[in-house]
Formats: structure tokens, C-alpha cells, sequence
């Protein structure tokens, strides 16, 4: 129960800092508001954080994680990845971070549409 909780405080905390800097992804603050209360209802905090564990971690996905993501939408996803990997601990690799979410939504859409 700890470890959910911890991974659902990671979660809103990257959220947060994501939505601190919204003009990293040059939309309005308006729209970007819009995006993220529409994008963080479509998914579970644990799929959101096991699909930032893939990207940043290495970690590996669920199948049912990788339907949610394909319902959220390829647009959720990659504002998300980017507003994450635009950070300035992050942006001297944001180019593999990017890769790796393009190459995780490709493996995702691939499952979802077999299922």
C-alpha cells in the first residue's frame, strides 16, 4: 500500500512540474490545461507511471496498460513524455526519451490492435 501511494505522489508531482511548464511545449496555457484535465482522466496513475517507467527507467508494460494508452490518445502521450523529458536533468537525452515513447506507442498500438 505504501509503494501505491508513493508512485501516486510521484505521479501528481510530475504532473505538477509538467504543468508548471507548459510553455516548453509552446501551447497556450489555456490549452495545455485543457489537454491535461482531458488526458489524465483517459488513464490509471499506475499505467501513467508504468509508462513513464518505460521511458525513463526501462521498466516493461502490461498489455491492459498499453490499451489504456491507445485510449488516451497519441497526443496525451507524447505532451506528456515531452513536458517530462524537456527538464533540464532530462534534456541532454530527451532524443532517446522521445524514441522510446514513439517505439512504446508503436508496440501498444500493435497490441491493441491484435486484441
Amino acid at each position: 500500500m505504501t509503494k501505491c501511494n508513493s508512485q501516486i505522489t510521484t505521479l501528481f508531482i510530475i504532473l505538477a512540474l509538467a504543468c508548471a511548464v507548459v510553455p516548453a511545449f509552446s501551447i497556450e496555457e489555456s490549452e495545455a490545461k485543457s489537454l491535461w484535465d482531458t488526458c489524465v482522466v483517459k488513464i490509471t496513475p499506475k499505467c501513467a507511471l508504468d509508462i513513464i517507467a518505460v521511458v525513463f527507467e526501462n521498466a516493461t508494460i502490461s498489455d491492459s496498460c498499453c490499451h489504456e494508452l491507445v485510449q488516451e490518445g497519441k497526443v496525451c502521450h507524447d505532451t506528456l513524455i515531452k513536458y517530462i523529458a524537456d527538464r533540464r536533468t532530462l534534456i541532454a537525452q530527451e532524443t532517446q526519451y522521445l524514441k522510446k515513447r514513439d517505439d512504446l506507442w508503436n508496440r501498444c498500438v500493435s497490441i491493441s490492435t491484435t486484441a
